[in-house]
C-alpha cells in the first residue's frame, strides 16, 4: 500500500496554524519527502516520523518555505539522530549551492563538517524521468520566480503516482504532469482572486478535465481559500491517504 502523509500543508505564512509544505511518501519500508520547508522537522516531531527512516527528498522548488527544513535536518541527522544510512537529494539546478547557502547563514562553518552518512545531492532536469531506488520523479517546469527553475513533481511508488504542482501560476506543462495520476496535490493558493506566480482554486477547478487527475487535493491555502467553502478535498497538517 502506497500512502501519502501531509506533514505540512500550509503556505510561507503559518496561516491557519499549518506547517511548511512536508509530504511523505511511503510503501512498504521505503519513504521519501516531497519538499521540506523550514518547519518541517518540527512537523516530523509532531507526527512521530523518523527523520533517519527517510531516504530520498525530492523538492519542486528553492523556496525558504519548500526546502529550508532541509538545513535543521542535516543537521540533526549529524548531531541528533546520528544518521548512518545514505540520504538521497534532489531537486532544482543550483539545490548543492543553495544549500550550502542557506546552512552557512543559519550556521556557519555547518555545511563543511564531515558527515557520517552518505549524502547524495543530484539536480534534476525539466522532462528527464530519474530513479532513486523504487522511487521515481518525472520534473515538469513551472512558473514561480525562485533564483532556479520550478518544478511540478510527478511521482511513482509502489504502482502508484502522485504529481504536486508546487507553486505555480497556470502552465499547460501541468496537464502532462498530471495526466492519469492516481493523485494531484494542487496549489489552490485563492479561491478565485488571481495573483502573479500561483494557481488559486477556479483556475485549478476549471483546468480539472485538462489535468485528468484520478484524485485531486487542494494545499497551500490563504486565510482567503482556509475561509471559503471549497467543495473539493483539502489537505490538513497529519492527513494520511492511501493512493
Amino acid at each position: 500500500m502506497t500512502t501519502l502523509r501531509f506533514l505540512g500543508c500550509g503556505d510561507a505564512f503559518g496561516s491557519g496554524g499549518r506547517f511548511n509544505t512536508c509530504f511523505l511518501l511511503t510503501y512498504g519500508e521505503t519513504r521519501a519527502l516531497i519538499d521540506c520547508g523550514a518547519s518541517s522537522l518540527i512537523a516530523m516531531r509532531k507526527f512521530g516520523v523518523e527523520p533517519n527512516g527517510i531516504g530520498t527528498i525530492l523538492i519542486t522548488h528553492l523556496h525558504g518555505d519548500h526546502f529550508g527544513g532541509l538545513v535543521f535536518l542535516l543537521l540533526d541527522a549529524q548531531l541528533v539522530s546520528r544518521r548512518t544510512a545514505p540520504l538521497t537529494i534532489a531537486g532544482p539546478p543550483g539545490i548543492a549551492k543553495r544549500l550550502d547557502d542557506a546552512m552557512e547563514v543559519f550556521f556557519p562553518g555547518s555545511s563543511g563538517i564531515p558527515r557520517k552518512y552518505e549524502l547524495q545531492v543530484v539536480e534534476l532536469e525539466a522532462g528527464v524521468r530519474r530513479e532513486f531506488g523504487p522511487v521515481t520523479v518525472t520534473p515538469h517546469l513551472v512558473k514561480h520566480p525562485c533564483g532556479a527553475p520550478p518544478f511540478a513533481l510527478r511521482v511513482e511508488l509502489g504502482g502508484k503516482s502522485v504529481t504536486y504542482t508546487g507553486d505555480t501560476e497556470w502552465v499547460d506543462a501541468l496537464i502532462p504532469a498530471a495526466e492519469g495520476v492516481d493523485l494531484l496535490v494542487a496549489e489552490a493558493y485563492f479561491h478565485d482572486k488571481p495573483i502573479r506566480y500561483h494557481l488559486n482554486f477556479e483556475t485549478v477547478r476549471q483546468n480539472l478535465p485538462r489535468l485528468g487527475a484520478r484524485r485531486v487535493v487542494l494545499t497551500h491555502m490563504s486565510p482567503d481559500m482556509l475561509a471559503r467553502d471549497r467543495g473539493c478535498e483539502v489537505a490538513e497538517d497529519g492527513l494520511e491517504l492511501e493512493i
